[in-house]
């Protein structure tokens, strides 16, 4: 395996007893380690030494399913794609939405990974209510349970969720399931200005709508920037139709409603826009109610840098993801111009960049007021400061 031109070397422990004992050997020594499952973001982070490289492929199984509960408990290493295979055998599912075919349990914990689903679900740590950690001092530690309430100890799981590795190995997780509707439908409206698109999704997130999604996709198009405004409800087939219809009627444009294969082929490429071709993927938040101003400073910054620049944001969240195509030097003058605007986006993360772009910038940005404090969780979790190769935000 190959991170940023770099060869660690690879070890696969298959329990959680080895998965410790390899992080403990690692501290020990100083090897700079690094954690992955299926490696879909091994180039994310800034570019660093590294010497070890633990693979959780051997970690795959789905420990326990409690359907009659609706949680269930599953390995790191396991694939997102395979555990909803198997828990769909009752009916089940765990919603989160990758754009990575590969992306494993432990992956999207730990980077937070999630898409339009986000609006109705809420991220992989708003779903995990219990988790097994390997730390570098060799210790194997449980938080949380198995069941939705639940008071067992400290939340670790909220305290790994999103933190790439820099504080501990997940062994495995425990979430709260969904159960899998029996109906669902999208309205797509497409428009060319900012302000109408930003109204009519204000609009749809202000009323009892229960949506499965409200995404906005904003893209280059002959004669200016195209804006996609898509909407999704799933249900029962009566609760489905009739939150569809009373949707469209509120709608301003021209609303098209999609169903079936072309649904599922239209989330799929609404999630994994920002991920096409090998450019930048940027990631950032702001207010809600300022869509129709970051939509607007997206255009002006693709004007000033010559880069095209494709969004696609969870528009009633403030959060989404920016894919950056042209030269090094544009790709880093869109993160600059961004970051310039604290006004109006925060928490601008470079995610996916090629490694010239990662060396000229810090990926992660400015530290935030809560840096002294997870420095601290670091120091005591990590005292070797081997996890994560020093890649990640901590």
């Amino acid at each position: 395996m190959v991170i940023d031109g770099v060869s660690p070397v690879v070890a696969t422990p298959d329990d959680a007893a080895a998965f410790a004992a390899t992080l403990a050997s690692a501290a020990s020594t100083r090897q700079a380690t690094v954690i992955s499952g299926g490696g879909s973001k091994l180039a994310w982070g800034r570019p660093a030494a590294i010497d070890l490289l633990v693979s959780t492929a051997k970690l795959n199984r789905v420990i326990a399913h409690r359907h009659g509960d609706l949680t269930a408990t599953i390995e790191s290493g396991a694939t997102l794609f395979d555990v909803n295979r198997d828990l769909g055998k009752h009916r089940q599912w765990l919603p989160i939405d990758s754009a990575f075919p590969g992306a494993t349990i432990g992956g999207v914990v730990a980077s937070n990974d999630c898409g339009p689903l986000r609006h109705r679900f809420g991220t992989p740590r708003d779903l995990l209510i219990g988790v097994t950690l390997a730390l570098a001092d060799g210790r194997v530690v449980k938080a949380g349970g198995t069941v939705v309430k639940n008071v067992a100890g400290y939340d670790l799981g909220r305290l790994v969720s999103g933190s790439f590795g820099s504080f501990a190995g997940i062994v495995d997780a425990t979430f709260k399931l969904s159960p899998i509707f029996s109906a669902s439908g999208t309205l797509g409206v497409v428009y060319r200005d900012a302000a109408a698109i930003a109204s009519d999704a204000q609009l749809l997130a202000s009323n009892q709508f229960e949506m499965t999604a409200l995404d906005v996709l904003s893209a280059p198009a002959v004669g200016g920037r195209e804006h996609r405004l898509l909407v999704r409800f799933a249900s029962s087939p009566e609760a489905t139709d009739a939150q569809l219809a009373a949707a469209r009627s509120m709608i301003t444009g021209d609303a098209q409603i999609v169903r079936g294969a072309l649904e599922t082929d239209l989330w799929k490429v609404q999630v994994g826009a920002p991920w096409i071709g090998d450019g930048t993927t940027i990631r950032f938040a702001w207010l809600p109610a300022d869509l129709a101003q970051v939509l607007t400073l997206v255009a002006a910054i693709e004007h000033k840098t010559g880069a095209v620049l494709t969004l696609a944001a969870r528009a009633a969240v403030g959060a989404g993801l920016l894919r950056a195509d042209g030269p090094g030097d544009a790709l880093v003058s869109v993160v600059e111009r961004l970051r310039r605007r604290p006004d109006l986006v925060g928490n601008v993360v470079v995610l996916r960049a090629p490694v010239d772009v990662k060396q000229a910038i810090d990926v992660w940005g400015p530290p935030g007021d809560a840096a002294p404090v997870l420095r601290a969780i670091k120091q005591a979790l990590d005292p070797a400061g081997v996890l994560n190769a020093g890649r990640g935000p901590i």
